[in-house]
């Protein structure tokens, strides 16, 4: 396959991992659509070829990824956006699903989508002034391809609703401190980090022991995931909302938000309809 929006090769160092990185900084390492299709063959090539003993997930310059295309997601019709969030899943799922070592190495900025695509890795290594999170709820987005889902059980409950709710993001040693990554190194430094993590772990630790052990961990994810269908078709349904393309829209124009009103879920008091 010839790669337009993402770089695929052996690490220079050590030709047993192979590096898969975004390659489209010009645009924020957004994912697309054709960045999903061309991530889900790297990683499948990845995960069957025998000589690859690990797999690096970076990118070529900052930032790692910014998460889903604005663009493109306003564009998108119910079930279309229902259709690009099964492709998203399934990019996610062959993370999480081979068993030869993922490390995400980050640097610059991850957050939405590219937060979700680096916790589906086994580990995250970034440089210090990375900055991470899921900040979808500002552009009237759900942060529901695994965010809402998962962040509760990696950083705890309240942790998730202040990232979730509010959008802030953090810095890299806030997020290492909070569980959300692993390591953090000097800036530029995250990709030979995450290499010598994927050498070590070739060279010392039993593959068939590795694969048992993120197999029987993925439990966890499982558990967190059981509504995916219920989440990509809600999320199909806000990207097909005029809220959501009226934030969207202000975001890519660089636009201030126009504040709307919060409802409630409670049933109208009778004495209120008319």
């Amino acid at each position: 396959m010839t790669y337009e929006t993402i770089a695929v090769d052996r690490h220079p160092e050590d030709d047993r991992i192979a590096r898969i990185r975004f390659d489209r900084a010009d645009r924020n390492n957004v994912l697309d659509s054709r960045v999903l299709d061309e991530l889900t063959v790297a990683i499948t090539d990845a995960d069957r070829d025998d000589d690859v003993r690990g797999i690096l997930l970076g990118s070529t310059e900052p930032p790692f990824c910014s998460g889903a295309s604005l663009a493109e997601l306003t564009e998108l019709q119910w079930e279309e956006g229902a259709r690009w969030m099964t492709a998203y899943f399934e990019t996610l799922d062959l993370l999480r699903d081979t068993g030869k070592p993922v490390v995400a190495a980050a640097e610059g900025t991850c957050v939405a989508g590219g937060n979700e695509l680096a916790s589906a890795c086994d580990l995250i290594v970034a440089g210090e002034s990375t900055r991470f999170g899921q900040p979808e709820v500002g552009v009237g987005s759900t942060a529901a391809g695994g965010g809402v889902q998962l962040l509760p059980l990696m950083i705890g409950e309240k942790r998730a609703r202040d990232l979730l709710l509010t959008g802030r993001l953090l810095e890299a040693e806030e997020a290492k401190a909070i569980g959300l990554i692993n390591r953090v190194v000097d800036d530029g430094d995250a990709e030979a980090k995450a290499a010598e993590i994927l050498t070590t772990i070739a060279d010392e630790k039993s593959p068939q022991a590795y694969r048992t052990i993120k197999a029987v961990m993925k439990q966890w994810t499982n558990l967190g995931l059981t509504g995916q269908e219920m989440a990509r078709d809600l999320t199909a349904r806000v990207w097909d909302s005029p809220e959501f393309q009226e934030r969207a829209e202000a975001f890519l124009a660089r636009e201030e938000q126009e504040p709307r009103p919060f409802h409630g879920t409670r049933p109208r008091d009778p004495e209120d309809v008319e």
